[in-house]
């Protein structure tokens, strides 16, 4: 026995470790998937700067736990443009990039030249631009695209109507078209879109809100009443627009068998019947138009016949029971008045008590079934 719960111990961490491990090597797949990425050139390279300037804001706090600019000026002195900072930024250069790490260690020592002039001679100018703008020339400044960087259409304040994108902004790629948001159109984004009606104009401001889930196609106001077309599941009104057409109202009854409809806006749904029923118009026993085999109409409501009867059978036992604790009261009655009248108290305690929490478990069944006196009797 000993023996076995050994071996089965020693299988146990067998697999586990053998989890572990195979948890382990798929991580480092994705890890190593992710750092051989290609990236657009722009993108690697803003990546690369980002990565220098996380190293910056490391190194002010590890030496003299700071990190606000002006700060730095008064506290690092030397150290704040020194090589010793530089070589100790360089050599975590990348090291918090996942996917294009490998890209991006390749592209530190292509610009190391470029990053010790920015460094040492020209830190008062964003390294952004410096390094992806105007020197590698894989960027374009916010809002310009393609190899000559060329102004994105409504530059500088109202770059594609201010409702959408320009196609390659910031990058050397791209056509510079404006790419819409949702519910706007048009070369500019200056128009709205079908299913889309204008909420507001201005000079400088469209707004574009959807229409009513009533309209099938065009609207020209909010609600249903802006509806040129109404979907199907709904119908027009000439006062108050489209209106849901309430299919469970109509004759047939869109659901057969054991199941009762729903309306839904524009559509319906078919849901099953309780299990009590044959048929029925809503969801319960209480809704049922015929109960199902075995079960029987009781004050409008479909029970199960077996648990009617059980349920008549607990009644009965549990009256009985009051009857006998009555009469064995009476009979000690005759012997020791005192005793008798304590015992008469009791009972009539224990009566009154198991009927208050019977009749409370009939009205909410969440009553815990400790105090359900039937079923402890029926039991």
């Amino acid at each position: 026995m000993v023996l076995y719960l050994i071996l089965l111990l020693l299988l146990t961490e067998i697999i586990i470790i053998g989890y572990g491990q195979d948890v382990n090597l798929e991580k480092s797949r994705v890890h190593n998937a992710a750092h051989v990425v290609r990236l657009p050139p722009c993108q690697a390279c803003k990546f690369l700067v980002d990565s220098f300037k996380k190293e910056m804001e490391r190194t002010a706090r590890g030496k003299f736990e700071g990190g606000d600019a002006a700060w730095e000026e008064e506290r690092l002195g030397s150290y704040s443009h020194s090589e010793v900072r530089l070589v100790e930024i360089q050599e975590k250069l990348c090291s918090s990039v996942e996917r294009g790490k490998d890209q991006c260690h390749a592209l530190a020592e292509e610009v190391e030249q470029d990053l010790d002039e920015w460094w040492f001679n020209k830190q008062g100018e964003d390294l952004h631009k410096y390094l992806c703008i105007d020197t590698l020339k894989s960027c374009c400044p916010d809002n310009h695209y393609g190899a000559d960087c060329k102004p994105c259409p409504g530059f500088p304040g109202n770059v594609c109507n201010k409702s959408g994108k320009c196609k390659g902004a910031g990058t050397r790629k791209g056509n510079g078209k404006c790419i819409c948001d949702a519910g706007y159109e048009g070369d500019f984004c200056n128009s709205c879109a079908a299913a889309y009606y204008e909420s507001y104009r201005d000079e400088q401001k469209l707004l574009c809100s959807p229409c009513h889930l009533s309209c099938q196609g065009p609207c020209n106001q909010a609600g249903p009443k802006g509806c040129s077309v109404c979907k199907p599941g709904w119908f027009m009104d000439t006062e108050k627009g489209c209106l849901d057409v309430n299919e469970c109202f109509m004759n047939p009854n869109p659901c057969k068998g054991k199941k009762f409809c729903v309306n839904n806006d524009g559509s319906y749904t078919c849901l099953a019947c309780d299990k009590a029923c044959e048929s029925c118009e809503g969801d319960g026993p209480d809704m049922c138009t015929g109960c199902a085999q075995g079960y029987s109409l009781q004050d409008n409501v479909c029970v199960d016949e077996r648990e009617y009867g059980r349920e008549s059978h607990v009644s009965i036992t549990r009256y009985l029971t009051y009857a006998g604790l009555c009469i064995a009261t009476c009979i000690i009655f005759q012997k020791n008045t005192f005793i008798a009248s304590l015992i008469g108290l009791s009972v009539a305690l224990y009566i009154s008590v198991s009927e208050y929490f019977l009749s409370s478990s009939e009205k909410n069944s969440s009553l815990h079934p400790a105090f359900d006196v039937g079923k402890l009797f029926s039991s």
